[in-house]
């Protein structure tokens, strides 16, 4: 098994690849890894400053001519929903999410597929196998769960799990400020209920039932159609130059 310090962190960057965001611009990150004790402290730190976990590694952009990617987190005690928001909770109020520990499953993979193969099948990540998957979830060293929704039960109310069909998945990294979606998927064919967004809202009030200040989104871009969702979740903190700072929503005309 390789070893890795767990004292100091190294800092390493990657050599640049076309950005999956910004047409005709290239990405290079600067990453570390996770390993050992300090890993959830050292995670803590990271998250905080813009970086993102993928396993047992922690990255965030350091691209020379772009400074897009932009760190988002909401501010979990102030946030409303919108009415729309509303209405996707009261359309999704038969779903349930039941918290594990972070282990793969069949089930999950063959959603996992399904979505990946609706909705990303050009994306890096649509050739990933079930040992991918499973290092995925599997390969960490701090505090993660998986979040899984299923239409509830009659016993629901006792077990706290629902039954059936899996419906969705979040993999989240539980800080001592917050919650980290790492990555959530769902089953494509059910456009109508926005499970996307319900999944959000269901962390947001979990991280203010446990007293966190903040659900971590990971980079929005302005201008992708991919990342636009994640401005929707007001009042929400961006990551700049001056440290988090609040995010001021444009104006739209009124009609």
């Amino acid at each position: 098994m390789t070893q890795h310090p767990t004292q100091s962190p190294q800092f390493f960057l990657t050599a640049p690849s076309p950005c999956p965001y910004v047409e005709g611009q290239f990405e290079r990150k600067v990453f570390t890894h996770l390993v050992g004790d300090k890993a959830p402290e050292l995670n803590d730190l990271l998250t905080q400053g813009g970086f993102r976990r993928s396993q047992n590694i922690a990255y965030r952009p350091a691209c020379e001519n772009c400074r897009a990617c932009i760190s988002v987190r909401i501010l979990t005690s102030e946030f409303e929903p919108t009415k729309n928001m509303k209405r996707i909770l009261r359309r999704n109020t038969d779903l349930i999410g039941a918290m594990h520990d972070a282990e793969p499953s069949t089930e999950q993979y063959s959603l996992f597929r399904q979505y990946l193969d609706a909705r990303h099948r050009r994306g890096g990540m649509s050739d990933m196998t079930v040992l991918d998957y499973a290092m995925m979830v599997e390969d960490t060293h701090v505090e993660t769960k998986v979040i899984e929704y299923r239409r509830r039960g009659p016993d629901s109310f006792i077990t706290g799990r629902g039954e059936g069909e899996l419906l969705a998945v979040a993999l989240t990294d539980r800080m001592a400020d917050g919650l980290s979606m790492v990555y959530s998927f769902y089953d494509p064919e059910m456009e109508d209920r926005s499970l996307g967004t319900f999944m959000i809202l269901d962390h947001i009030s979990r991280a203010r039932a446990a007293g966190l200040p903040h659900v971590y989104l990971g980079y929005w871009v302005n201008g992708s159609r991919k990342m636009g969702y994640k401005v929707r979740f007001l009042p929400q903190e961006h990551l700049g130059a001056r440290g988090w700072e609040r995010y001021a929503e444009p104006e739209t005309d009124a009609g």
